[in-house]
């Protein structure tokens, strides 16, 4: 019990952290203390004062505001490639685990060969061979995610199939559809949501790293990869370029992190006592 509730007290300021990173990108226009792409020749690279809380970068725009705005499509693009990778993943998993057969095996190698790749080689080269782009970024997430989830989900469906009900609602006359929506799936989402949860922060890391590597939103589009990327050169001469950008990267994937543990540990049953 000690240990579930110091990992909800480390939740809770998890959560806070992404609730004000979620409600900062909605509110964007109206919090935004400048505009994100407004160039100011007179305040370039000014370090962090009471008017730019941030500093300036090397064009006179406020990081602060950029930052902010970076938030909208870092946190878009990993919610929706993880709620996207989870359906596929849910769907693929189901249904290579309780047919069988044919259909397990083709969806086995497919997953297979997709695992084989590392993740940002496999997302690079989806990039490069797409335009280059927001959509681009999402399809490749969605591409590189969906496997470990089928694989996870598919494991959980191989257990599910074998439980006495299962039988029972066969003998009944429960269409498989009907078994797979009530009976088998409500077993996987648990699993999945955990999954997602831990995935989450890996996702909004690996967009940074194709935007750092302008492979993801094109300028002048302000994301925090590509704002690494542009400003890196900086680092000694207006360090704080890129510290706030990779602040933000590092705080919201540790927080979805540590989200994902936390959900574990409460619908994992061992923790339940």
């Amino acid at each position: 019990m000690k240990r579930f509730f110091n990992t909800n007290r480390v939740a809770l300021v998890a959560t806070v952290i992404l609730g004000i990173l979620v409600l900062s990108s909605v509110l964007a226009p109206f919090i935004s203390p400048y505009d994100p792409l407004s160039i100011d020749l007179d305040r370039i690279k000014e370090s962090p004062s009471i008017t730019h809380p941030f500093g300036t970068d090397n064009k006179g725009r406020d990081i602060m505001s950029r930052v902010i705005y970076g938030a909208r499509v870092s946190l878009s693009v990993g919610l929706l490639a993880g709620a996207i990778s989870m359906t596929f993943g849910l769907f693929f998993g189901i249904v290579s685990g309780y047919f069988g057969g044919r259909i397990d095996r083709g969806i086995t190698i497919l997953t297979d060969l997709t695992l084989a790749f590392p993740s940002l080689i496999l997302a690079i080269g989806i990039t490069v061979v797409l335009p280059p782009g927001i959509y681009t970024v999402l399809i490749a997430l969605a591409t590189v995610g969906w496997a470990s989830f089928a694989r996870l989900v598919r494991g959980v469906v191989l257990s599910v199939k074998e439980f006495p009900y299962i039988e029972a609602a066969k003998g009944i006359g429960c269409t498989k559809f009907r078994i797979l929506m009530n009976h088998v799936l409500p077993q996987c989402i648990p699993v999945a949501l955990v999954a997602m949860g831990l995935k989450l922060g890996g996702f909004i890391l690996l967009e940074s790293a194709l935007s750092f590597l302008s492979l993801g939103a094109q300028p002048p589009t302000p994301t925090w990869g590509s704002m690494i990327s542009l400003n890196r050169i900086y680092i000694h001469s207006a360090p704080w370029m890129v510290i706030f950008p990779g602040l933000a990267i590092a705080l919201t994937t540790i927080s979805f992190n540590i989200l994902g543990d936390a959900l574990r540990d409460y619908l994992d049953p061992k923790f339940k006592v």
